[in-house]
Parts: C-alpha cells; structure tokens; sequence
C-alpha cells in the first residue's frame, strides 16, 4: 500500500479496530464470567465466589475502560478518513450504530454504574442482575455493530437512490434479519466467551507461580478455583465457537467463495475429494501454492461428506470478473492477500484448541483430590502464556473477515478505493497513524500495568506492598475496590469517558 492516501487510511483503521478489538471480547467474557460467579455466589453464600467476583470485575472494568477509548477513536475515523464511504452507507448504517449507541452501550454503561456502588445496598441476587444486565447490553451492542458489518458483507434490505448513487434502507428487518449476521454473531459471542474464561485461567497461573500465593493457602484456593472456573468457560467456548465457526463457513464457501478458498490458497479447482492443506508455500506473484495435504479432509470440513471439490480462486476471479466488469471495469483484481487469509485461519482455530487442551489439563490437574498443579510451574507458565492466544485467534478472525471482502469496502457495491475521504492528505494520515499507534502503545501498557498490579496483589487487595504505598495504590488505581466491593480512586473518570462516548 505504501506512503499512499489510501494505504494509510486502511492501515489506521486496521490498526484501531485491531486494537480496540483486543477488549470487546475481554469485556463480554469478563462480564459474563462475572455474572455467574456473583450468581453462584446469591445462590449457595459461598465466600469465595463473592471473592471472584469482585476480584475479576477489576479487571472486567479494566478492558472495558480501554475499549471506551479505543471506540471512540475508531468511530471518529469514518468522518476523517472514510467520508465517501459513510455518505454511501449512511442511511444502512446510522438506525442499528444509533441503536447501539443509544440502547445497548447506555444499558452497559449505566448497569456497570449501578455493579460498581451498590454493593452494599441490594441483596445479592438483586445485585447479580446488574452485571447480567451489563453483559445483556455488550451483547446487545455486537448485534447492532455486527448487523451493520454484516451488511457490508452481505447486501440486504437496500435500494439504490437513482439521485445520489447510495444505499437507501428498503427494509429494516431484512437488515437485521441477514443471514450473514446471526452467522457471525455466534461465533463472535461464544469466542468472547473462550477469551474471558482464558483470561481467568492465564491470569490466575500467573498468580499461583507469584511467591505470595505460595504462602498464602487463601490465595492459593483463590486461584486453583478460578482456574477451574475459567477452564470450565473457556472449553465451552472454544467448543462452541468451534461449531459456530463451521456454521459460518459453510455459509461465506456458497457467498464469498473467493475468500474461502484464500483461506486454503486453493487457486485451481482441487480434485474430488479435496484435500485439506496443512501447511503451504504460497507464491501470490504467480499465483500458486506448494502444501502440505491431508487427502478427503477439505471436503469433510467444507460440506461433511468424503466428497466433494472446491472452487479455486482462479475460477472465482473469472466468474467475478464476468459478473462486475460492466460496473467496476476490466481492470479490475479481485484475488485477496493469501497469505495473510491462509495463515490467520489457522492460527484462529489453533487459538480455539489451545485454549481446549489448556482448559482440559487445568480440570485434570486440578480435580478433586488430586490437586498437583502447583507443582508443576512449567505448565503454569504454560498457561499463563495461553492468557494472550485468543487475541491471536480474533485478531486472524478479523483480518479473514474484512481482508477477504477486498477489494470491496460493501460487497458488490463500493470499492475501498472509493471510499477515501476526498480531503485527506498523506501528512496529515501519517502524523495521526504516529499519534494513535504510541496512544495504543499507553493504553496497552497501563492495562497490563494495572491488571499486574490488581492481580499481584491478590484477592484481598493487599499483595506485598507496605501500607503506605498499598493506600497510595488505592488512591491512584482506577479500579481499586475496598474489602466492601465499593470502587474507589478514579472512579469518576471511568464516568467520564463512558459519558464521552
């Protein structure tokens, strides 16, 4: 892409919603996650659980805090980098972003409110449906955002206003009704779900291998049940997520077949039955591709039967060429990036079996009786690392999904190229690519500054930090909770920026 107009404003959008990616999935598993642990604690008064649930909403309130901001930047970016293509989408776009904006992030944002000061003041059941209300408006909010993704993959519910050349909403229903969305949305949701379970797993192997844990039989109780908790999450998850995942495939082979087969870098038609690439040297140039194959495996996973063969993209771009030509031109390429399309596949469903085989080895070395994890601290770093594969796995979700709509920002409507703001400049694009990529930079490490710092100290809050610096903590931590489960420090800034957004 280069130093170009174009090339920068993609990489920037990339960028952001990459990053601001990274927290949605932490935020709805987190939320979810939490919800249960308060629930099970309303329903049999187990100490513990009232502990996990305080505990990892600090860090819920953590990821959602960044993803506020992250949001924010990356919505600004449709109106200074990508003017052209919201005057087009407008009239699609705006109903379901204003319905997530209005209904489900204010529901989020003002239950997460309620979650944080009310402790106290409701019983405990009463108090577990505030986080099942905040994690119903995340919910909420991925439908309306994914709706209107969806559309952008997916044309429903439209008609061309001959005056202006854009999309003009035909049927709301339809747009929420499109089969790409309630596709999407599941494997999206029971993904989240994977991350927020690996995040209490990850994070809790960290604490057992901390020296105060080791001292600390509390702690070590702490932490040995909730890594049973987040390994009991993240396996269903990563299950569901798994057959999700195939529900949409089956989908994108029949509706963008260019991209399904760049994600097995199939240019020519394969033979019958189709063999499942493994590994492959992918030459883009000269379009070919040199794999590693496991026979009948491709056809089992495209159409579950031993039969059947796949569309290469070689035929694809024909028929595509045939079908658009007299719209976008002979000129015209509509060959993906394979490479990037072929290898975050993988690495998206390894993300999901990792995080199956930790979960499945957390429950085995932890059950009943026969607790010995904490003598093996090679495998909790090994499970500490597993904290950071499901952003792997939903950053190549992300990169499958948007890089294989090329060359098209709306499917079969508008190009990327033709949705660059006219009035953007290279300079200006650079400086801003400069200013939110330390931006990031910040936030990422405050974030895993806090969340260290949260976890170290341990579910009580007090770690190893003499009393005068443990109430300086307190007093600069954004969410630094008393024993009472009250949020204090800067608390109001946390209002703030959801009042921002």
């Amino acid at each position: 892409m280069g130093l170009s107009i174009l090339g920068l404003s993609r990489f920037q959008f990339a960028m952001t919603t990459i990053y601001h990616f990274f927290f949605i999935p932490v935020s709805i598993g987190l939320a979810l996650a939490v919800a249960i642990m308060e629930t099970m604690y309303a329903a049999n008064k187990k100490p513990v659980y009232l502990k996990m649930a305080k505990f990892w909403g600090k860090i819920f309130l953590l990821s959602f805090v960044v993803g506020v901001v992250t949001g924010i930047i990356q919505e600004f970016q449709f109106g200074m980098n990508w003017s052209n293509y919201s005057r087009f989408m407008g009239d699609i776009f705006g109903a379901p972003l204003a319905i997530e904006a209005l209904l489900a992030f204010f529901m989020e944002s003002t239950f997460i409110g309620v979650w944080m000061f009310t402790w106290d003041r409701f019983k405990p059941a009463v108090h577990a449906i505030f986080m099942w209300l905040t994690w119903l408006g995340s919910t909420l909010s991925a439908i309306w955002i994914l709706a209107a993704n969806s559309f952008m993959q997916h044309p429903t519910g439209f008609e061309i206003n001959k005056a202006t050349g854009h999309v003009r909403l035909r049927s709301f229903m339809d747009v929420v009704a499109n089969p790409q969305l309630w596709r999407a949305f599941p494997h999206v949701i029971f993904a989240a779900v994977m991350t927020g379970g690996m995040i209490i797993l990850g994070m809790s192997a960290f604490g057992m291998l901390h020296k105060r844990t080791q001292q600390h039989d509390g702690d070590k109780a702490f932490f040995t049940k909730s890594i049973r908790f987040g390994a009991v999450v993240a396996l269903v998850g990563a299950i569901f997520a798994t057959y999700a995942g195939d529900l949409q495939t089956q989908f994108i082979i029949r509706d963008q077949p260019m991209k399904f087969a760049a994600t097995e870098a199939i240019y020519d038609d394969t033979s019958d039955p189709a063999p499942w690439a493994v590994v492959s040297l992918i030459n883009e140039k000269d379009k070919t591709a040199n794999s590693i194959e496991i026979p009948y495996m491709l056809s089992l996973l495209s159409y579950h039967s031993t039969s059947g063969s796949v569309k290469g993209m070689n035929t694809v771009n024909k028929e595509l060429h045939e079908q658009y030509d007299a719209k976008f031109g002979k000129d015209m390429n509509y060959y993906v990036p394979v490479t990037t399309l072929f290898w975050s596949f993988r690495f998206m469903a390894l993300s999901a079996a990792i995080a199956g085989l930790a979960s499945i080895l957390a429950l085995w070395f932890t059950r009943k009786g026969k607790d010995t994890l904490m003598n093996y601290r090679w495998l909790l770093w090994i499970m500490g690392a597993c904290t950071f594969t499901p952003f792997i796995g939903t950053t190549g979700g992300w990169l499958i999904t948007e890089l294989g709509r090329y060359p098209w920002i709306v499917y079969g409507l508008l190009t990327i190229a033709d949705g660059v703001s006219p009035t953007a400049t290279v300079p200006s694009l650079l400086f801003t690519n400069i200013v939110y990529f330390l931006l990031f930079l910040l936030l990422g490490a405050v974030m895993i500054f806090y969340s260290r710092r949260v976890l170290y100290q341990g579910p009580d809050g007090e770690g190893e930090l003499p009393a005068g610096k443990a109430r300086a903590a307190e007093r600069t931590s954004p969410v630094s909770a008393q024993s009472t489960g009250s949020i204090s420090g800067n608390a109001g800034g946390t209002e703030r920026s959801v009042a921002l957004s």
